[in-house]
């Protein structure tokens, strides 16, 4: 699409191309196979919009829209939107920030068995809601539920599609029209403004606060007992501590006093460490608690993430004593909650593994328990490759990855990382260069400059990682 020179008092509004006169150009049209042909339309309208909210605004005349026009502006915008349209959703990406569970990229990708698993409940059908020696109809995680009781040392389990649900459905259905009582130190808030007292009060449990940001005693929860009290809770401070001058209730003790008051304990754990037999400590992580542990305190329910420091598919699982796992099974909202046949493919292979003792094959537990030295090799590999394209600079240096998804958030890994400079390039606009990219990169900027951490780089990465790199400096020669 060509234009001629224009008169300059030529009205810009005038030359502004037709939707369908541009969806008949060849090149545009081709467009259609990568979108479709109606967000085809849709893109093309947008960008023609926006030209005319240029002209509108006194940034765009008519010999600069001409311009464009004659030098294929046009084309080359739409190439661009409908590039970025179709790389848009969910996408496999490189994750050489460093941070294993990272919650913008999905958090623990799973190990390559659990992977099938899931892939093969996906494609076809699976046995979910019946027995298939008695015919009977089940639970559909049923199964699921004696691998969480064995895993935990707990009674019974349950799961549903996620920690907040799991949370959720435990103050519903044990403090619904009634009183929760919760440590005021422990009302918190985590990723996109998930607050406590916002999902109990959603729940319909009232809310009652206990101690002082800093100091809780078993005596405050005991004196704000009263006949309308349905629940005490424990609640994960998962993103942040609270450190000097401070107490809390001991767990153990807390369900002691629910128990003798004839109340439901609970304890929203967060993060979900297992230390099953035949793996390595997670020590790395500090202070995290254990499940078992947890459960040994003797509460009611306890509750975690499938998707963090277990490993698994995103998950909110709940295990206790069985007749609260009975409880949440019955209350109607668990219907809405429920996993699907994938996630509950994925949860029984992982922890089918952890029982295997085959726990440290998870990507998660490996890319945590990595050392600087071991993630060595891979760090000078990448630097190698990167500092030898013209226009780099890459030097490997220590650095420190963390764990990620408030999971163990005071803690920081030793790990050994790249730091490259572009000539000519800022660090930012090269971290969105590479996110842009195919693969799509993402990487940790850093006093002037990008940062790679190979600790969570998985099979392949290494090599996607660097053919990233070495296509942004293709592009630059071909320029």
């Amino acid at each position: 699409m060509s234009q001629k020179p224009v008169p300059p008092d030529t009205n810009p509004y005038r030359l502004l191309p037709k939707v369908d006169e541009v969806l008949r150009e060849p090149r545009i049209e081709t467009l259609a196979l990568t979108v479709g042909r109606e967000v085809l339309r849709e893109l093309v309208q947008g960008t023609i919009e926006a030209w005319r909210a240029e002209i509108a605004s006194g940034t765009l005349d008519a010999s600069g829209l001409a311009d464009r026009l004659a030098h294929g502006g046009l084309t080359v915008e739409l190439e661009t939107v409908a590039r970025i349209e179709a790389g848009r959703g969910v996408r496999t990406c490189v994750n050489a920030t460093g941070v294993v569970l990272h919650t913008n990229l999905g958090r623990a990708p799973v190990h390559v068995e659990v992977a099938d698993a899931m892939r093969a409940a996906a494609m076809g059908y699976c046995v979910l809601e019946v027995d298939r020696f008695s015919g009977a109809r089940n639970e559909r995680d049923a199964r699921l539920g004696v691998l969480l009781a064995r895993m935990s040392g707990a009674e019974a389990g349950i799961a549903v599609n996620n920690c907040a649900a799991a949370a959720f459905l435990i103050m519903q259905t044990f403090a619904g029209g009634r009183e929760a009582i919760v440590s005021r130190g422990e009302l918190v808030e985590i990723g996109g403004s998930f607050r406590v007292p916002d999902v109990m009060r959603l729940a319909g449990a009232r809310l009652v606060e206990v101690g002082t940001t800093n100091r809780t005693r078993l005596a405050d929860y005991e004196s704000a007992i009263g006949p309308e009290t349905g629940l005490l809770m424990k609640v994960h401070t998962s993103n942040f501590r609270i450190v000097g001058f401070t107490e809390e209730v001991e767990p153990a003790a807390m369900a002691a006093l629910a128990r003798s008051k004839g109340l439901t304990s609970a304890w929203d754990l967060g993060s979900g460490r297992v230390e099953p037999p035949g793996t390595r400590a997670l020590s790395v992580v500090g202070d995290e608690t254990v499940v078992r542990d947890a459960v040994a305190a003797d509460l009611d329910v306890v509750c975690f993430s499938g998707d963090k420091l277990l490993g698994a598919p995103q998950a909110g699982l709940v295990v206790g004593r069985a007749e609260a796992i009975r409880a949440l099974r019955k209350n109607p909202i668990y219907r809405a909650m429920r996993l699907d046949k994938v996630a509950l493919a994925g949860l029984e292979a992982t922890l089918g593994l952890l029982a295997a003792g085959r726990g440290d094959e998870l990507p998660t537990r490996r890319m945590l328990l990595a050392t600087a030295a071991e993630l060595a090799p891979a760090a000078e590999r990448i630097a190698a490759a990167i500092g030898a394209l013209p226009g780099f600079r890459a030097e490997v240096l220590p650095s420190e990855s963390q764990p990620g998804s408030g999971s163990a958030p005071t803690v920081f890994l030793p790990t050994t990382a790249v730091r490259v400079v572009r000539d000519g390039q800022g660090a930012e606009a090269l971290a969105a260069t590479l996110r842009a990219g195919a693969p799509p990169v993402f990487s940790r900027v850093h006093d002037g400059a990008l940062w790679l951490d190979p600790r969570a780089l998985l099979s392949g990465d290494e090599e996607g990682l660097v053919s990233a790199f070495q296509a942004v400096a293709a592009t630059a020669r071909t320029a």
